[in-house]
């Protein structure tokens, strides 16, 4: 079988990857389909379905387990068409399909598989020669779902609170593992251990006799140490990790889950350095967990992938952190936003987003869940909830629920983005008395969350002229940082080409290192979290942003070694580099915490 290609397409908000493997798994392309919005997933069920002459019947809100079956049901289909198309770019009969001219067109030049590929179709090929080379090599690209961890609202029947079994999250896994995919479920924003237990409950999580296992589990990480004690608590109950997606804190899309200031590379580095090590540990753990089930220990060791993803903009970044930090693939994510042929982004939030500048995209504090959350300036969600707070009726309908977390104000959970959290909010905040500032202050923090559950999956529907009575128009977009420096429209193999060193898709020649450029969002970060305290700091503020500085410090300087290393890849930039490190490093020196101290 041949090698896959050596980057991936992540989940992008809910809705602008939920039909990328559509679009691209035939073509041999790993992608992957957020788990959040069952309700979406319906109506992109049924356009699907309709378009490829499958039947379909609705599943409704009152059929028991709606939203397992839903997920269940919509994945089965896409990979039907997946398949599907994946068929008929194989066949041959009728002579060498586009579909497959491309398939193959995608490769870089020096790809071995390419080279033979046009070797055969060059002459007046043998059929079943050629067939039988396809069939050996050709592969479908992975149909992977995205589980976020901590979105597991609890749901409620006739006023009764339903089995944990029944929570959101609970119920996509429940609708992954009850699919006919074979392929990995990616669990993002954390450890969930109620959610990791629920997984032993699946057959297909398990390694078989062949020591294959049909539903693989990712683990999207941060650091080190909590990838190891994910991967052992999952070891422990005989579930095996098959990848860790390491994954940049702040220079990505989406929710940003900073470290306390562990940069990218030192973290990849540990990894590499500490592999064997981090494998034989697990593998220990898990061979003990499968001993005491009763269950077949594997004779060999089972496959684990390392990968990272998070701010990779250019074919140089995207070589040396796979050759230098020894990855199996890297994560595209952002740029691809701007390939309506991957992914599925309205068309006036695809002229905004090719527009957008530095300025216009920043670390926000919009998402309901309390985590920083990567937005764009001007999207159409931002607008829409500005014109209700102009209203003095701040706060959306709340249609979809799927962030109604929030137990502070109300016996069942609300988001904090909704008009009835906010209105108890705001009420609660006139009683306190407070001076008109510090009233201000805490008013915008509580009208500043927006409905990303639903503005996040919208563009789709927009997208394909699909009903948006319930959601509205507004389209939230989370792109990360490195989207500024990609501003036009790409088609496919431009995008790939640009992956793969044999074209350049940017005209702006000041993009910054992918290193340089997480540093500078880190100290930014930092800055930002020591004005959020005031000017005086108690002791435990005092540890956490000493920890903080000091671990960004040493990220310094562990990239000032690197780059004086004087490798190849570095040779026309690292003087420019180490310009940038030296400047961020003077701006830690100077910061003196001590002179905020209790």
């Amino acid at each position: 079988m041949m090698k896959t290609h050596n980057f991936h397409i992540p989940v992008m908000g809910i809705g602008f990857t939920i039909d990328t493997p559509i679009k691209v798994a035939h073509l041999g392309i790993d992608s992957v389909i957020s788990l959040v919005d069952d309700i979406l997933i319906e109506k992109l069920r049924k356009m699907y379905a309709t378009n490829f002459n499958q039947s379909y019947q609705e599943i409704t809100e009152n059929s028991e387990d709606f939203r397992a079956k839903r997920i269940s049901s919509y994945l089965n289909l896409v990979q039907e068409i997946a398949q599907h198309k994946f068929k008929e770019l194989k066949d041959i009969s009728n002579g060498v399909s586009e579909s497959l001219k491309q398939y193959f067109d995608f490769y870089p030049e020096t790809s071995s598989l390419k080279q033979q590929f046009n070797a055969l179709i060059s002459k007046h090929y043998d059929r079943s020669e050629l067939k039988n080379f396809l069939d050996e090599n050709l592969k479908m690209g992975s149909i992977d779902v995205n589980i976020m961890t901590k979105v597991d609202k609890e749901n409620i029947y006739k006023k009764e609170k339903l089995p944990t079994i029944y929570n959101d999250a609970h119920a996509a896994l429940r609708g992954y593992a009850n699919s006919e995919l074979v392929s990995s479920v990616i669990f993002s924003a954390g450890m969930n251990p109620r959610l990791y237990s629920y997984l032993e409950e699946f057959e297909d999580f398990y390694p078989d006799e062949n020591v294959m296992i049909k539903k693989k589990i990712v683990l999207k990480v941060s650091d080190y140490r909590s990838a190891l004690i994910q991967g052992k608590f999952l070891a422990k109950k005989g579930l095996w990790v098959s990848e860790y997606r390491i994954e940049s804190g702040l220079n990505c899309g989406g929710h940003a889950f900073a470290t306390d200031g562990y940069l990218l590379g030192p973290i990849l580095a540990q990894f590499r350095d500490q592999r064997e090590e981090f494998i034989a540990e697990t593998a220990a753990v898990l061979s003990k967990a499968l001993t005491l089930k009763n269950r077949q220990v594997p004779e060999v060791s089972l496959p684990v992938k390392f990968t990272a993803q998070g701010g990779v903009g250019t074919a140089a970044e995207h070589d040396f952190l796979r050759k230098h930090y020894k990855l199996d693939s890297i994560g595209w994510g952002s740029p691809f936003l701007l390939v309506p042929e991957a992914t599925t982004v309205d068309d006036e939030t695809l002229e905004k987003i090719s527009k957008a500048k530095e300025s216009d995209l920043y670390l926000s504090n919009i998402s309901p869940l309390g985590v920083p959350f990567h937005n764009l300036k001007g999207n159409t969600k931002d607008l829409e909830k500005a014109a209700l707070i102009a209203k003095n009726r701040p706060g959306s309908s709340c249609p979809k629920k799927f962030v109604a977390l929030n137990k502070e104000l109300t016996d069942t959970g609300v988001c904090t983005a909704s008009r009835q959290y906010q209105h108890l909010r705001i009420t609660a905040l006139e009683k306190e008395n407070l001076a008109p500032e510090i009233y201000q202050k805490e008013y915008n923090k509580i009208i500043e969350k927006s409905c990303t559950c639903v503005g996040l999956g919208t563009s789709a529907l927009i997208k394909y002229n699909l009903d948006t009575k319930t959601e509205g128009e507004g389209v939230s977009i989370c792109p990360g940082p490195n989207l500024a420096y990609f501003s036009k429209v790409i088609n496919l193999k431009e995008m790939i080409g640009h992956i793969y060193g044999e074209r350049n898709v940017m005209d702006r020649m000041d993009r910054p290192n992918i290193f340089v450029k997480e540093l500078g969002i880190y100290v930014e970060y930092l800055q930002n979290k020591i004005e959020e305290v005031g000017n005086i700091l108690d002791a435990k503020q005092h540890k956490y942003l000493s920890l903080f500085t000091n671990n960004l410090k040493e990220g310094i300087g562990y990239y000032k070694n690197l780059f004086q290393s004087n490798m190849p890849e570095f040779e026309n930039s690292y003087l420019k580099v180490l310009l940038e490190l030296k400047k961020s490093e003077n701006i830690l020196n100077n910061l003196n915490l001590e002179r905020l101290m209790v």
